[in-house]
């Protein structure tokens, strides 16, 4: 998904981030993909130009702090930043638009997931109550129900690392994990629980 950057808002956002305070290169990269919910991870090929560029329209100052580079934002980088306030809130919505939609992808994966299980698990039943025994060792009720207690520890599983693996990259690319997410899915897996408890009950 593409951040909200369109011609010049990069330059501007940088400066903003540099209104807040002093920051080295790796700061500053770190910082975009965390207010972006990971959908920008810029490279240094892209950062450094830009800074430099800032540096040479008096906008911006850098000195070296052992093995780092830090820049700070000059007088002058502060009163565009002040007068581009009402730009600024225009990137920073369309920012907040990118990181909701990621959330809702991450939502949207796990009704998805939660859906199928439920679908196989009801499939599963269906055919044990459809069944009809025969004199043989592989249709015995017990062999059934020990076959189905597999399928059923390989669709737990599977969902298990497709959640994960998910929301693992998702971290790992710097999106955020609301906790109404964690809070939505452990929900829906205890409806789930509640529904096969009544099942084999029922």
């Amino acid at each position: 998904m593409a951040p909200v950057f369109s011609h010049g808002d990069l330059r501007l956002y940088l400066l903003n981030l540099l209104d807040e305070g002093p920051r080295h290169g790796y700061d500053i990269m770190q910082a975009l993909s965390d207010r972006t919910g990971g959908t920008y991870t810029p490279s240094a090929g892209t950062i450094y130009p830009r800074l430099a560029k800032l540096e040479e329209e008096g906008l911006v100052t850098k000195t070296v702090d052992g093995r780092k580079t830090v820049y700070a934002i000059t007088e002058a980088g502060h009163a565009e930043v002040q007068s581009r306030a009402g730009e600024l809130e225009g990137i920073e919505a369309g920012l907040a638009d990118s990181v909701r939609l990621i959330a809702d992808e991450v939502r949207g994966s796990v009704r998805e997931a939660m859906k199928s299980l439920r679908a196989d698990l009801a499939a599963a039943s269906r055919d044990e109550r459809e069944s009809t025994p025969q004199p043989s060792r592989e249709d015995d009720p017990r062999v059934r129900s020990r076959e189905q207690v597999q399928r059923v520890d390989a669709l737990v599983n599977e969902f298990r690392a497709n959640v994960r693996g998910d929301v693992r990259v998702h971290v790992a690319r710097g999106g955020e994990l609301a906790a109404s997410i964690v809070d939505q899915l452990a929900s829906d897996l205890d409806r789930v629980a509640r529904e096969v408890t009544r099942a084999l009950r029922g």
